[in-house]
């Protein structure tokens, strides 16, 4: 009898777990069921939890939401992210500031915590930090043209400058990522900008796609004749016919 007892006890008992762990990730799509999720079983129930704080300018229960998250799972960027916006909005800046440098360090998908170290390195004059951010940005499919377009100008403005090697230097050592620089960059960066990185890149021994540098280096030129003037080195070396 008291073994059957026992058994029946351990049956409710991993039936009531499986049942939290379960309620705790449907919170993930379904933000109403976060507060309906025990708090011991609360992992993506106490990030929807955060983050609906923070959206609401609930400053103290979004701070001590995001503070338990960060606690609970330190190891996830957004997290960090989401503790960084809660510190922000509680005005705890230095904090702030600390978390989202940590979220952009473990986290390079995580778009929040990119253009906010960018903007922040830009503050600070570090342009060739900003420019490894934008890249990270540029990277996402899911990132707007309008906001790299808007970026751009700040990061890579100086010709010449520390933002336009630093991303030549990424491009150069990165052989997957040259067609999606350039059919994106031509359309979002600057077209100076653009013409100085690709050239910057190929001397560091990026090996662009004729047929791509050809299109993209027609719709330049249409754009700025003078720009795209300093793709013909390129252009030569790649495309000698």
């Amino acid at each position: 009898m008291i073994g059957r007892i026992i058994w029946i006890a351990t049956l409710i008992g991993v039936g009531a777990v499986t049942t939290g762990l379960q309620l705790d990730r449907a919170a993930d799509s379904s933000p109403a069921l976060a507060p309906l999720v025990p708090e011991a079983f609360r992992s993506y129930a106490q990030a929807q939890i955060a983050a609906t704080a923070v959206q609401a300018g609930d400053t103290p229960v979004a701070l001590a939401a995001a503070e338990e998250l960060v606690r609970s799972r330190p190891l996830p960027a957004e997290n960090l992210t989401l503790l960084a916006a809660a510190q922000a909005k509680a005005g705890q800046t230095e904090k702030a500031g600390f978390s989202i440098q940590i979220a952009a360090q473990r986290g390079w998908r995580d778009p929040v915590a990119q253009e906010t170290v960018l903007r922040l390195a830009l503050e600070a004059g570090d342009k060739a930090e900003a420019a490894r951010r934008y890249g990270a940005l540029f990277r996402r499919e899911e990132t707007p043209d309008a906001l790299l377009t808007e970026l751009g100008l700040k990061v890579l403005g100086e010709p010449g400058g520390e933002g336009r090697k630093t991303l030549a230097g990424i491009i150069a050592g990165a052989d997957r990522w040259h067609e999606l620089f350039l059919q994106r960059g031509a359309r979002v960066m600057p077209a100076d900008a653009f013409a100085e990185v690709v050239a910057m890149a190929a001397e560091r021994g990026a090996r662009f796609d004729c047929g791509t540098l050809r299109m993209v280096a027609e719709g330049v030129s249409r754009r700025d004749g003078t720009a795209a003037a300093g793709l013909a080195p390129v252009m030569a070396r790649r495309c000698p016919s």
